[in-house]
Protein backbone atom coordinates (compact mmCIF):
# COMPACT_ATOMS: atom_id res chain seq x y z
CA UNK A 1 0.00 0.00 0.00
CA UNK A 2 1.27 3.39 -0.84
CA UNK A 3 1.41 6.01 1.75
CA UNK A 4 -0.05 8.80 1.89
CA UNK A 5 1.74 11.69 0.11
CA UNK A 6 0.73 14.48 2.60
CA UNK A 7 2.50 11.58 5.65
CA UNK A 8 5.57 11.01 3.35
CA UNK A 9 6.32 14.96 3.15
CA UNK A 10 5.27 15.50 6.83
CA UNK A 11 2.81 18.26 5.90
CA UNK A 12 -1.03 18.73 6.74
CA UNK A 13 -3.78 18.22 3.56
CA UNK A 14 -3.90 22.36 4.16
CA UNK A 15 -0.04 23.15 3.63
CA UNK A 16 0.85 25.93 1.15
CA UNK A 17 2.95 25.23 -1.54
CA UNK A 18 5.62 27.13 0.43
CA UNK A 19 5.52 24.54 3.57
CA UNK A 20 5.37 21.48 0.88
CA UNK A 21 8.22 22.26 -0.77
CA UNK A 22 10.04 23.17 2.91
CA UNK A 23 9.34 19.85 3.23
CA UNK A 24 10.27 18.07 0.41
CA UNK A 25 13.49 20.33 0.19
CA UNK A 26 14.69 18.34 4.01
CA UNK A 27 13.57 14.86 3.52
CA UNK A 28 15.37 15.17 -0.31
CA UNK A 29 18.76 16.38 1.73
CA UNK A 30 18.12 13.94 4.06
CA UNK A 31 17.61 10.89 1.80
CA UNK A 32 19.33 11.47 -1.58
CA UNK A 33 21.27 8.67 -2.25
CA UNK A 34 24.64 9.96 -2.97
CA UNK A 35 24.86 11.78 0.38
CA UNK A 36 22.37 9.55 2.93
CA UNK A 37 23.41 6.75 4.59
CA UNK A 38 20.32 5.97 5.55
CA UNK A 39 18.97 2.39 5.81
CA UNK A 40 16.51 2.29 2.26
CA UNK A 41 17.27 6.00 1.62
CA UNK A 42 17.03 4.99 -2.23
CA UNK A 43 13.54 4.14 -1.72
CA UNK A 44 12.64 6.70 0.60
CA UNK A 45 14.00 9.48 -1.38
CA UNK A 46 12.04 8.61 -4.86
CA UNK A 47 8.79 8.32 -2.31
CA UNK A 48 9.50 11.93 -1.61
CA UNK A 49 10.34 13.19 -5.19
CA UNK A 50 6.92 11.48 -6.23
CA UNK A 51 4.62 13.22 -3.26
CA UNK A 52 5.98 16.54 -3.76
CA UNK A 53 5.71 16.11 -7.79
CA UNK A 54 2.20 15.53 -7.29
CA UNK A 55 1.44 17.52 -3.86
CA UNK A 56 3.43 20.79 -5.97
CA UNK A 57 1.38 20.78 -8.91
CA UNK A 58 -2.19 22.40 -8.15
CA UNK A 59 -4.30 20.37 -10.12
CA UNK A 60 -2.58 16.72 -9.89
CA UNK A 61 -2.87 18.08 -6.44
CA UNK A 62 -6.98 18.19 -6.73
CA UNK A 63 -6.91 15.35 -8.40
CA UNK A 64 -5.12 13.60 -5.73
CA UNK A 65 -7.04 15.02 -2.54
CA UNK A 66 -10.53 13.76 -4.77
CA UNK A 67 -9.60 10.31 -5.94
CA UNK A 68 -6.14 9.30 -4.05
CA UNK A 69 -3.47 7.34 -5.73
CA UNK A 70 -6.58 5.74 -7.93
CA UNK A 71 -6.01 8.95 -10.02
CA UNK A 72 -2.95 8.36 -11.29
CA UNK A 73 -2.78 4.52 -11.70
CA UNK A 74 -2.84 4.18 -15.24
CA UNK A 75 0.38 5.75 -15.33
CA UNK A 76 2.19 2.39 -14.89
CA UNK A 77 1.98 -0.12 -12.26
CA UNK A 78 4.10 1.78 -9.55
CA UNK A 79 1.70 4.80 -9.84
CA UNK A 80 2.34 8.50 -10.88
CA UNK A 81 5.43 8.58 -13.30
CA UNK A 82 7.30 11.45 -12.39
CA UNK A 83 11.02 11.09 -14.19
CA UNK A 84 10.52 14.18 -16.48
CA UNK A 85 9.33 16.43 -13.54
CA UNK A 86 11.84 19.01 -13.47
CA UNK A 87 13.36 19.42 -9.34
CA UNK A 88 15.99 21.67 -10.66
CA UNK A 89 14.99 24.31 -8.46
CA UNK A 90 15.10 22.29 -5.35
CA UNK A 91 18.34 20.16 -6.01
CA UNK A 92 20.75 22.96 -7.34
CA UNK A 93 19.51 24.82 -4.09
CA UNK A 94 20.98 21.72 -1.79
CA UNK A 95 23.81 20.51 -3.62
CA UNK A 96 25.10 23.21 -5.37
CA UNK A 97 25.95 23.57 -9.29
CA UNK A 98 28.60 20.81 -9.12
CA UNK A 99 26.76 18.01 -7.28
CA UNK A 100 25.33 14.67 -9.74
CA UNK A 101 22.17 15.87 -9.80
CA UNK A 102 22.89 19.23 -11.40
CA UNK A 103 20.34 21.48 -13.48
CA UNK A 104 22.58 24.46 -14.13
CA UNK A 105 21.77 26.91 -16.61
CA UNK A 106 23.86 28.96 -18.70
CA UNK A 107 27.35 29.65 -17.27
CA UNK A 108 27.77 32.14 -19.84
CA UNK A 109 25.45 33.95 -16.88
CA UNK A 110 28.12 36.87 -15.23
CA UNK A 111 29.24 36.13 -11.46
CA UNK A 112 30.78 38.34 -9.07
CA UNK A 113 34.32 37.73 -7.75
CA UNK A 114 34.80 36.44 -4.09
CA UNK A 115 35.63 38.50 -1.38
CA UNK A 116 38.72 39.05 0.50
CA UNK A 117 39.53 39.60 4.14
CA UNK A 118 43.02 41.29 5.43
CA UNK A 119 43.80 41.41 9.08
CA UNK A 120 45.02 45.15 10.15
CA UNK A 121 47.18 46.00 13.12
CA UNK A 122 46.21 48.97 15.45
CA UNK A 123 47.72 51.41 18.29
CA UNK A 124 45.38 51.60 20.95
CA UNK A 125 45.19 55.06 19.80
CA UNK A 126 44.73 54.78 15.83
CA UNK A 127 41.62 52.01 16.81
CA UNK A 128 40.48 55.02 19.73
CA UNK A 129 40.61 58.60 17.42
CA UNK A 130 40.40 56.99 13.85
CA UNK A 131 43.46 56.96 11.31
CA UNK A 132 44.09 56.56 7.65
CA UNK A 133 45.66 53.20 6.52
CA UNK A 134 47.68 52.66 3.56
CA UNK A 135 47.14 48.76 2.05
CA UNK A 136 48.90 47.07 -0.28
CA UNK A 137 46.95 44.63 -2.23
CA UNK A 138 47.63 43.02 -5.16
CA UNK A 139 44.30 43.55 -7.04
CA UNK A 140 43.13 41.38 -10.25
CA UNK A 141 41.26 43.40 -12.79
CA UNK A 142 39.77 42.59 -16.45
CA UNK A 143 42.61 42.08 -19.16
CA UNK A 144 42.37 45.40 -21.09
CA UNK A 145 43.85 43.67 -23.96
CA UNK A 146 40.85 41.45 -25.03
CA UNK A 147 38.20 42.81 -22.41
CA UNK A 148 38.36 40.19 -19.87
CA UNK A 149 37.33 37.46 -22.82
CA UNK A 150 41.23 35.62 -22.63
CA UNK A 151 41.49 35.44 -26.16
CA UNK A 152 40.60 36.62 -29.69
CA UNK A 153 38.89 35.64 -33.32
CA UNK A 154 35.65 33.83 -30.60
CA UNK A 155 33.50 30.68 -31.74
CA UNK A 156 30.80 29.07 -30.57
CA UNK A 157 32.02 25.43 -28.75
CA UNK A 158 31.16 22.65 -30.87
CA UNK A 159 30.20 20.56 -28.00
CA UNK A 160 27.50 22.56 -26.14
CA UNK A 161 26.48 24.34 -28.54
CA UNK A 162 26.92 27.71 -26.64
CA UNK A 163 25.04 26.39 -23.61
CA UNK A 164 28.47 26.03 -21.24
CA UNK A 165 26.33 23.05 -20.03
CA UNK A 166 26.05 19.44 -21.53
CA UNK A 167 23.07 17.27 -20.93
CA UNK A 168 22.78 13.43 -20.52
CA UNK A 169 19.91 11.22 -19.20
CA UNK A 170 20.74 8.64 -16.36
CA UNK A 171 18.54 5.60 -16.13
CA UNK A 172 18.16 4.04 -13.13
CA UNK A 173 15.91 1.60 -11.18
CA UNK A 174 14.01 4.79 -9.44
CA UNK A 175 13.24 6.36 -12.54
CA UNK A 176 15.07 8.67 -15.25
CA UNK A 177 17.15 12.07 -13.99
CA UNK A 178 18.31 14.55 -16.66
CA UNK A 179 22.01 15.81 -15.42
CA UNK A 180 23.85 18.86 -16.72
CA UNK A 181 27.38 19.16 -16.54
CA UNK A 182 29.60 21.74 -17.26
CA UNK A 183 31.22 21.31 -20.88
CA UNK A 184 34.45 19.60 -20.67
CA UNK A 185 35.42 21.10 -23.68
CA UNK A 186 35.27 24.97 -23.38
CA UNK A 187 34.76 24.67 -19.57
CA UNK A 188 31.34 26.12 -19.42
CA UNK A 189 32.00 29.51 -20.98
CA UNK A 190 30.17 28.19 -24.16
CA UNK A 191 32.86 29.57 -26.29
CA UNK A 192 36.38 29.21 -27.43
CA UNK A 193 39.04 31.73 -28.75
CA UNK A 194 41.51 30.76 -32.27
CA UNK A 195 44.09 33.15 -30.51
CA UNK A 196 44.44 33.07 -26.62
CA UNK A 197 45.51 36.78 -25.18
CA UNK A 198 48.96 36.56 -24.52
CA UNK A 199 48.83 39.71 -22.16
CA UNK A 200 46.15 37.39 -19.66
CA UNK A 201 47.62 34.02 -20.86
CA UNK A 202 43.71 33.59 -21.60
CA UNK A 203 42.32 34.25 -17.80
CA UNK A 204 40.69 37.62 -18.81
CA UNK A 205 42.07 39.08 -15.86
CA UNK A 206 45.91 40.64 -14.80
CA UNK A 207 46.89 41.41 -11.64
CA UNK A 208 48.52 44.42 -10.16
CA UNK A 209 50.37 45.50 -7.24
CA UNK A 210 48.70 48.90 -5.80
CA UNK A 211 48.34 50.76 -2.83
CA UNK A 212 44.75 52.45 -1.87
CA UNK A 213 44.46 54.72 1.34
CA UNK A 214 41.41 53.40 3.43
CA UNK A 215 40.25 55.75 6.52
CA UNK A 216 39.67 53.65 9.42
CA UNK A 217 36.77 55.15 11.67
CA UNK A 218 37.10 55.95 15.05
CA UNK A 219 36.22 53.48 17.99
CA UNK A 220 37.03 50.19 15.93
CA UNK A 221 37.72 47.53 18.34
CA UNK A 222 39.52 44.00 17.74
CA UNK A 223 37.51 41.68 15.21
CA UNK A 224 35.73 44.46 13.77
CA UNK A 225 35.13 44.63 9.82
CA UNK A 226 35.26 47.00 7.38
CA UNK A 227 33.94 46.72 3.98
CA UNK A 228 35.83 48.53 0.72
CA UNK A 229 33.87 47.80 -2.10
CA UNK A 230 35.15 47.00 -5.21
CA UNK A 231 38.72 45.66 -4.13
CA UNK A 232 38.06 41.49 -3.97
CA UNK A 233 38.56 39.18 -6.30
CA UNK A 234 37.84 39.99 -9.98
CA UNK A 235 34.57 38.38 -11.87
CA UNK A 236 33.12 38.74 -14.93
CA UNK A 237 29.92 40.23 -13.38
CA UNK A 238 32.28 42.72 -11.18
CA UNK A 239 34.82 41.93 -8.71
CA UNK A 240 33.80 40.83 -4.79
CA UNK A 241 34.61 43.41 -1.94
CA UNK A 242 37.39 43.55 0.53
CA UNK A 243 37.36 43.49 4.27
CA UNK A 244 39.47 44.94 6.78
CA UNK A 245 39.43 43.29 9.95
CA UNK A 246 41.49 44.73 12.91
CA UNK A 247 43.29 43.68 15.85
CA UNK A 248 44.19 46.46 18.52
CA UNK A 249 47.71 46.43 20.37
CA UNK A 250 47.11 46.69 24.27
CA UNK A 251 47.90 49.94 25.75
CA UNK A 252 50.37 50.03 28.43
CA UNK A 253 47.97 52.31 30.91
CA UNK A 254 44.41 51.94 29.56
CA UNK A 255 42.55 48.71 29.29
CA UNK A 256 39.45 48.42 27.35
CA UNK A 257 36.07 46.85 27.64
CA UNK A 258 33.94 48.04 25.20
CA UNK A 259 33.57 51.38 24.95
CA UNK A 260 34.89 51.88 28.29
CA UNK A 261 38.34 52.53 29.39
CA UNK A 262 40.17 51.48 32.62
CA UNK A 263 42.46 52.92 34.57
CA UNK A 264 44.65 51.12 37.39
CA UNK A 265 46.00 54.17 39.36
CA UNK A 266 48.58 53.51 41.95
CA UNK A 267 48.74 55.40 45.30
CA UNK A 268 50.63 55.65 48.21
CA UNK A 269 49.82 54.49 51.69
CA UNK A 270 49.37 58.31 53.03
CA UNK A 271 47.58 59.28 50.19
CA UNK A 272 45.34 56.55 50.44
CA UNK A 273 44.62 57.44 54.82
CA UNK A 274 44.50 61.17 53.74
CA UNK A 275 43.25 61.76 50.61
CA UNK A 276 44.61 63.65 47.75
CA UNK A 277 44.65 65.49 44.31
CA UNK A 278 45.93 63.31 41.61
CA UNK A 279 46.93 64.41 37.96
CA UNK A 280 45.82 61.33 35.76
CA UNK A 281 45.59 60.90 31.80
CA UNK A 282 42.47 60.29 30.13
CA UNK A 283 42.12 59.88 26.17
CA UNK A 284 41.33 63.87 26.49
CA UNK A 285 44.15 64.86 28.27
CA UNK A 286 45.23 64.74 31.52
CA UNK A 287 42.74 65.97 34.51
CA UNK A 288 42.71 66.35 38.63
CA UNK A 289 41.02 63.39 40.68
CA UNK A 290 40.47 63.74 44.21
CA UNK A 291 40.53 61.39 46.03
CA UNK A 292 38.99 60.27 49.22
CA UNK A 293 40.46 60.28 52.38
CA UNK A 294 40.29 56.46 53.22
CA UNK A 295 40.49 54.66 49.85
CA UNK A 296 41.46 51.74 49.49
CA UNK A 297 42.58 49.38 46.75
CA UNK A 298 39.74 48.02 44.46
CA UNK A 299 37.72 51.57 44.90
CA UNK A 300 36.20 52.43 41.67
CA UNK A 301 36.05 56.30 40.33
CA UNK A 302 33.55 57.01 37.36
CA UNK A 303 34.84 59.47 34.98
CA UNK A 304 31.49 59.79 32.63
CA UNK A 305 32.33 60.17 29.01
CA UNK A 306 35.80 60.12 29.05
CA UNK A 307 35.62 56.77 27.01
CA UNK A 308 35.66 55.39 23.56
CA UNK A 309 33.25 56.73 20.75
CA UNK A 310 30.96 54.26 19.89
CA UNK A 311 31.65 53.42 15.92
CA UNK A 312 28.18 53.18 15.16
CA UNK A 313 25.95 55.57 17.60
CA UNK A 314 28.88 58.38 18.32
CA UNK A 315 28.21 57.47 21.82
CA UNK A 316 31.46 57.77 24.49
CA UNK A 317 31.51 55.26 26.86
CA UNK A 318 32.79 55.84 30.42
CA UNK A 319 36.66 56.04 31.94
CA UNK A 320 36.86 54.08 35.29
CA UNK A 321 39.75 54.85 37.71
CA UNK A 322 40.43 51.94 39.74
CA UNK A 323 42.93 52.52 42.90
CA UNK A 324 45.44 50.62 43.93
CA UNK A 325 47.19 51.12 47.10
CA UNK A 326 50.98 50.20 46.85
CA UNK A 327 52.99 48.69 49.73
CA UNK A 328 56.53 50.00 50.51
CA UNK A 329 59.14 47.74 50.21
CA UNK A 330 61.73 49.44 52.09
CA UNK A 331 61.24 52.39 54.89
CA UNK A 332 64.16 55.11 55.98
CA UNK A 333 64.52 55.06 59.50
CA UNK A 334 62.70 58.20 60.15
CA UNK A 335 59.84 56.60 57.95
CA UNK A 336 59.88 53.57 60.03
CA UNK A 337 59.63 55.83 63.18
CA UNK A 338 56.71 57.70 62.18
CA UNK A 339 55.01 54.16 61.71
CA UNK A 340 56.25 52.32 64.92
CA UNK A 341 54.48 55.63 66.23
CA UNK A 342 51.12 55.07 64.55
CA UNK A 343 51.20 51.58 65.62
CA UNK A 344 50.56 52.51 69.02
CA UNK A 345 47.23 54.69 67.96
CA UNK A 346 44.15 52.19 67.28
CA UNK A 347 43.53 52.58 63.60
CA UNK A 348 41.05 49.44 64.07
CA UNK A 349 37.62 50.43 62.05
CA UNK A 350 34.41 48.91 62.12
CA UNK A 351 35.74 45.90 59.40
CA UNK A 352 37.85 44.60 62.29
CA UNK A 353 34.66 43.72 64.24
CA UNK A 354 33.51 40.68 63.07
CA UNK A 355 36.98 38.69 62.89
CA UNK A 356 38.06 39.97 66.79
CA UNK A 357 34.19 39.18 68.07
CA UNK A 358 35.03 34.88 66.14
CA UNK A 359 38.90 35.05 67.30
CA UNK A 360 37.03 35.67 70.81
CA UNK A 361 35.17 32.41 70.72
Amino acid sequence: MKKDYYEVLGVSKTASQDEIKSAFRKLAKKYHPDVSKEENAAEKFKECQEAYAILSDENKRKQYDQYGHAAFNNNGAGGYDFSGFDFSDIFSDLFGSNFGFNFGGNSNRKSRGRDRIIRVDLDFEEAVFGTKKTINLDAYGECDSCHGKGGFDEEVCSNCHGTGVVTAEQRTLFGSFMTKTTCPKCGGKGRSYKKTCSKCSGLGKVKVNKDIEVKVPAGVDTGNQQRIAGYGEYGNGGNGDLYLEYRVRKHELFERDGNDVYLELPLTITEAILGCKKEIPTLSGNVKLTIEAGSNTGDKLRLKGKGIEDVHSYRKGDMYVVLKVIMPNKLSRDQKKLFEQLSKTDLETKAFDRFNKYMKK
